[in-house]
């Protein structure tokens, strides 16, 4: 029998909070302190082998579509692998669904946004129903009768897997649908049709491409109603308890995020409540859909810390010509750029998490101008951190028993979702040209004396923030990247240790971001910025 030699030990258990420098700096920055013993034991039950063990088994064994029961009922429901179920209690019992809106303070957002970073780190799937709660809450508010029903439901700690009415359960989730297929992010063309009955609800008709979570309570869709295109909650079953007319046609079969249901649905007839002005659905359902680029940039900058702890752990253990890999030059290199481009995700990801929680004007700017910036540019960054990380595992590292390949297959999904590259771009023109001082504001968090290399670039950036180009389409991209490694520097300079600020800007204010992982300048301390990212094991 040969010998196995030379291999790192699982990276488990480990405490995904204690473990994490920069994660539990940002908790403490961002006004979220008080809640260190709750993180400090959800880190902990994350990180044990049992609940690691949840993440592949509810990947390995993907939710079954059952449309018809063996005499052909309708059933439309989607059986998950009790992996799935087990993995959502945990994320309910923490409150990662809505517990800012059920317990609002200083700090609520950040510390939930905490808890989810650490939850996506061991499986992203349970995100999507999670992410999609937390975002339905202030659109709920715009119907007080309706949110008087669900909200209870949903600030509800408990887990409830049972496919009853809403009134029956102890518990509830919430989805959404408005993917069509001849639109896509152009929701003005939605063609599901909304039927007032008179008795103040209305009947859906119509088809959605994507409506993710299936069995989630109900969902927030959009229909062109008699006054144009509105905003209604669908729920899964319909006042008399009967099922509501809603059909899954099939479950998509996904790049990844295996373990999560997405489907394709019809609507015949099917049974839903007007939720805020009708006629004035996208202004309705917008804020849902902040909160939910939220959770892109939460969910990218998490996966990017699972790919990095994997990199680092295998590097300290594995021997390749006489040197741990980690003490090899190329490869500590690449490990601290690596480290560096996650540490600059999570540091904006907080900061802008905590703009949720306050209510000033340079909130309102980074919900409305950083919020789509940050999901353009740090999403954009995941599929590359993914794909480098797994090649320091090599060949260990693209077979599936290892969360490589879970990770990578991931890393694209929250480009697409609420909205492609391009319209996060166009969205940033858009806020910054109706948001009161938006480029003063910007320019003011951009201010940080005794850092020429950041003076020259952000001076650069505002000139094109307050001129003609600013409006120039075909730019966008260049214009929000630029605006996000800015912040991105002025965060490091203000709050990481001098050696982390200086190789980011030595390395993406040089006007080559975006290039290979690796090519950091010489007189970088890569030894110090590696130890600084590197697993507590």
């Amino acid at each position: 029998m040969f010998e196995v030699a030379n291999q790192p030990p699982p990276l488990e258990p480990y405490n995904l909070f204690a473990s994490d420098t920069v994660l539990r700096e940002c908790v403490t920055r961002e006004k979220a302190d008080w809640a260190e013993g709750g993180l400090q034991a959800l880190g902990a039950t994350l990180g044990k082998p049992e609940t690691i063990k949840l993440g592949f088994d509810a990947n390995r064994f993907p939710p079954q579509l059952k449309t018809l029961d063996r005499y052909g009922h309708r059933l439309d429901e989607v059986e998950f692998h009790p992996a799935w179920h087990e993995l959502m209690a945990i994320a309910l019992r923490a409150g990662l669904h809505s517990s800012p809106w059920a317990k609002p303070q200083a700090g609520a957002h950040v510390a939930r946004a905490a808890g989810t970073y650490m939850l996506n780190q061991i499986e992203s799937g349970v995100y999507c129903p999670i992410a999609m709660t937390y975002g339905s809450v202030p659109t709920l508010q715009h119907a007080p009768d309706v949110a008087a029903v669900w909200l209870p439901k949903i600030y509800s700690r408990d887990y409830d897997k049972r496919f009853m009415t809403v009134g029956q359960k102890s518990g509830a989730l919430l989805g959404m649908g408005m993917t069509e297929n001849q639109g896509g992010s152009d929701l003005r063309t939605n063609a599901t049709r909304a039927e007032a009955t008179g008795d103040g609800s209305f009947r859906l008709y119509g088809h959605k491409w994507f409506m993710s979570a299936p069995m989630c309570d109900g969902f927030l869709v959009l229909a062109q109603s008699g006054k144009g295109l509105s905003c209604f909650l669908m729920p899964r079953f319909a006042p008399d308890g009967t099922r509501n007319a809603i059909r899954i046609l099939r479950l998509k079969d996904k790049l990844g995020n295996k373990s999560n249901a997405s489907s394709e649905v019809e609507f015949e007839g099917a049974y839903a409540q007007l939720i805020g002005e009708e006629g004035r659905g996208i202004p309705t359902i917008i804020e849902m859909g902040n909160h939910t680029r939220l959770e892109c940039s939460i969910g990218s900058s998490s996966l990017m810390r699972a790919a990095v702890v994997q990199a680092i752990h295998h590097a300290r253990h594995r021997v390749v010509f006489q040197k741990k890999l980690v003490d090899q030059p190329l490869m500590t290199n690449v490990l601290a750029d690596l480290a560096l481009e996650c540490e600059a995700a999570t540091m904006l990801t907080f900061r802008l998490a905590r703009a949720y929680d306050e209510d000033d004007d340079v909130a309102t700017v980074f919900r409305r101008v950083v919020t789509p910036a940050a999901k353009f540019w740090i999403c954009k960054r995941t599929p590359n951190v993914t794909l480098e990380a797994m090649e320091v595992l090599g060949g260990s590292g693209y077979i599936e028993e290892s969360v490589m390949p879970r990770l990578y297959r991931e890393a694209p999904v929250n480009s697409i979702w609420e909205g492609s590259g391009n319209v996060m771009c166009l969205d940033v023109l858009r806020a910054l040209g109706r948001t009161a001082n938006a480029a003063e504001i910007l320019h003011t968090e951009l201010r940080v004396p005794g850092e020429p290399r950041l003076k020259a670039f952000a001076g650069a950036l505002e000139q094109r923030l307050l001129g003609a180009e600013r409006n120039d389409e075909a730019q966008a991209r260049a214009l929000v990247r630029d605006l996000v490694l800015a912040l991105q520097a002025a965060l490091l300079i203000k709050h990481a240790p001098a050696v982390v600020a200086d190789a980011f800007c030595a390395s993406r204010l040089s006007g080559e971001s975006g290039g290979a992982f690796g090519t950091l300048p010489r007189g970088v301390d890569t030894r110090a910025i590696i130890e600084r990212a590197g697993p507590v094991h």
